[in-house]
């Protein structure tokens, strides 16, 4: 999903010469976001209700997953780039990884201290960078989209190895750590550049 900024051109522009006068959120890269939240839900159940995680669970995690790039792909690949889009994104992504962690911690596969840290984290994001995040003066940098494929690539790992080979359990749980303290850095950067008004190059956006 790492892309240059696209400018994006007037809402009464963007609506311009779409079938039907479709509005410019109205988009497939918007709609598989929404399907990341919804998603949300069975996959929480499978992670809390299932004792022992199976195959059911890491499909279902990765089709999750996936769809963090499948939206942005798609929004390249079909030029339906949106503001939507680019603040449904990050919200979707902060509010899956958030609600999973939480999971698999309830589930005793990861450590609370992990999920104190990734939810204090994006409040204070949230309070202090949120209202710039939603005027357009910050947008999603590298560091942020790399925390967040570390963050997905840890959970899967971890629900991965759970499944079919617990011993290398410690394998995901190192990921998701690193994903934390990158989670940590990340967060940092959207509270600085909201308190400089400073963007935060180089811009990625959905």
């Amino acid at each position: 999903m790492n892309a240059p900024e696209v400018p994006l051109p007037p809402a009464s522009e963007a609506a311009a010469g779409r079938p039907g006068g479709r509005p410019a959120w109205a988009t497939v890269p918007n709609a598989i976001t929404l399907l990341r939240l919804l998603l949300l839900a069975p996959v929480c159940w499978l992670l809390v209700r299932e004792a022992t995680l199976g195959p059911g669970s890491v499909l279902l995690l990765a089709l999750w997953a996936s769809t963090d790039w499948i939206d942005g792909f798609l929004a390249r690949r079909l030029h339906q780039v949106s503001r939507v889009g680019q603040m449904l994104d990050p919200i979707a992504d902060r509010v899956g990884i958030g609600a999973v962690v939480v999971c698999l911690a309830a589930a005793g596969h990861l450590s609370w201290w992990a999920v104190g840290i990734v939810l204090v984290t994006d409040l204070a994001t949230a309070l202090l960078a949120g209202r710039a995040a939603a005027r357009g003066r910050i947008v999603v940098h590298l560091l942020g989209k790399t925390r967040t494929a570390v963050m997905f690539l840890g959970i899967a790992l971890l629900v991965g190895a759970l499944a079919f080979r617990p011993s290398l359990a410690i394998v995901g749980t190192v990921v998701v750590w690193v994903g934390v303290l990158l989670h940590i850095i990340a967060g940092a950067s959207y509270i600085r550049a909201a308190a400089t008004g400073s963007l935060t190059p180089p811009q990625v956006t959905r």
